[in-house]
């Protein structure tokens, strides 16, 4: 059984946590592909082993040194990148979570080059990953025209 992210033989699974206080949403810059260097919300790999909501917790923590607590589960996305020539480069299903921060100082670490706490109309002013664009418009978070 393979775990490679890259060119996978199977989906991989994992979370992304939207993190909200008040009217304002953590979001962060990856440091790592797929969508390196565009901004997303914080999330990884579900570990073997463990419940997909403690991944979202332990990722929350690693990449923005947020504790939170998850209050709902918000979306499913397929997230499959293919080459020119057919063959898929990644294929991950994505549990996201929305939390609340209960705790810590919000720092960028782990695969996390930047984090800032954005207004949904601040999104469009950032280059946002196409999946995480789709899940907000999804759940009625991107802003209206």
């Amino acid at each position: 059984m393979s775990s490679r992210r890259l060119y996978p033989d199977k989906p991989m699974v994992g979370v992304g946590v939207l993190i909200s206080e008040e009217d304002r949403y953590l979001i962060i810059k990856r440091a790592v592909e797929p969508d390196k260097g565009l901004w997303s919300i914080p999330g990884g790999m579900v570990e073997i082993g463990e419940r997909a909501s403690d991944a979202a917790v332990r990722e929350a923590k690693e990449e923005t040194g947020l504790d939170v607590e998850i209050t709902g589960l918000l979306d499913v996305v397929d997230k499959i990148i293919r080459e020119e020539d057919g063959r898929i480069r990644f294929h991950f299903v994505i549990l996201d979570y929305r939390a609340s921060p209960t705790g810590g100082d919000l720092q960028a670490a782990s695969d996390a080059l930047d984090a800032r706490w954005v207004t949904a109309e601040e999104f469009p002013d950032y280059e946002l990953s196409p999946t995480l664009i789709e899940m907000l418009k999804r759940v009625d978070i991107w802003p209206e025209a």
